[in-house]
């Protein structure tokens, strides 16, 4: 198997990890947990279990800028672009926000030409376009939404595309476990401090605890970490076309665990998907970052 497939396989677990996180949080929030709290509790515990990983394995620490711009991806990527994605929830219907938020794979492989001078490929603008039309059908039709929630949706777009961009250039040099540790600690530090002004709001039943530590567990160590290897070994542009899966596989999962029906034009968004991440897997040339030696 080559780097480009096997990044490919860990970008595919990553999103399927992501995927599962809507589910879990559904269950969350049923036993009393509001969004502040779960995404205190989801980075707090990820960070605790990665860093005692870290030491135990000895792994290298990021040091001098890439340290601070990792603790940027988690303090104000991760936490700002939370903000404007619940924030637009308000403005504009689901379907749309997460629509725009799906923009990021388009804007991450045009930046990537831009900055990193990455290669504008047949396959690759073919795939990533074909991944954002199935993106739209498997999101749904009702779109409607106010300017205020359009501006927030975007720029929860840009931001996710930025934190990318950026673990693009430090995923140059570092490990990808102790790199996503930073991460995780640094969003931990700055929702704590949200947290405080607020007031945690804790989960009150052992489901609702099996929720957030599955979330902590799955869909924040695993899928953070599998992602930044396929960063290392795809580049942003291909892991970011390949996230798309995600949706594709919340909307399984709601089918399988919550009963939720599938129709006929999500099916066909979600074969679009599949579809580009099985060619961009197969075909699309690896633009990965290699480690600095």
């Amino acid at each position: 198997m080559s780097p480009h497939q096997s990044g490919a396989l860990y970008v595919a677990l990553s999103a399927s990890c992501f995927g599962a996180m809507a589910i879990l949080a559904k269950y969350a929030y049923q036993d009393g947990v509001d969004v502040t709290t779960l995404l205190l509790l989801r980075f707090s515990i990820a960070a605790a279990a990665m860093i005692g990983i870290v030491t135990l394995q000895r792994r290298a620490w990021p040091r001098g800028l890439n340290f601070w711009l990792l603790a940027a991806m988690g303090g104000i990527g991760y936490v700002s672009q939370s903000f404007c994605f619940f924030s637009a929830l308000e403005f504009a219907s689901a379907a749309l926000v997460a629509l725009l938020l799906y923009l990021h794979p388009f804007i991450v492989t045009l930046l990537s030409a831009v900055l990193f001078g990455q290669a504008l490929t047949r396959i690759r603008i073919i795939t990533v376009l074909v991944a954002l039309l199935g993106s739209a059908l498997v999101i749904g039709a009702d779109v409607s939404g106010q300017p205020t929630g359009i501006a927030l949706g975007l720029a929860a777009a840009a931001i996710y595309s930025a934190y990318l961009l950026t673990a693009n250039r430090v995923m140059r040099q570092e490990d990808p476990v102790a790199a996503s540790t930073v991460v995780m600690a640094a969003a931990a530090v700055v929702l704590g401090m949200v947290a405080a002004v607020e007031g945690p709001a804790l989960p009150h039943s052992l489901a609702g605890w099996s929720a957030v530590l599955a979330i902590a567990g799955v869909s924040t160590v695993i899928a953070m970490v599998c992602l930044f290897i396929g960063i290392q070994r795809l580049g942003a542009a291909d892991a970011a076309t390949l996230s798309t899966l995600e949706p594709v596989v919340t909307t399984i999962l709601a089918a399988i665990v919550l009963g939720e029906h599938i129709t006929t034009v999500q099916a066909a968004g979600g074969t679009l998907i599949l579809l580009a991440v099985i060619v961009l897997a197969r075909y699309g040339q690896s633009s990965a970052v290699r480690p600095a030696t």
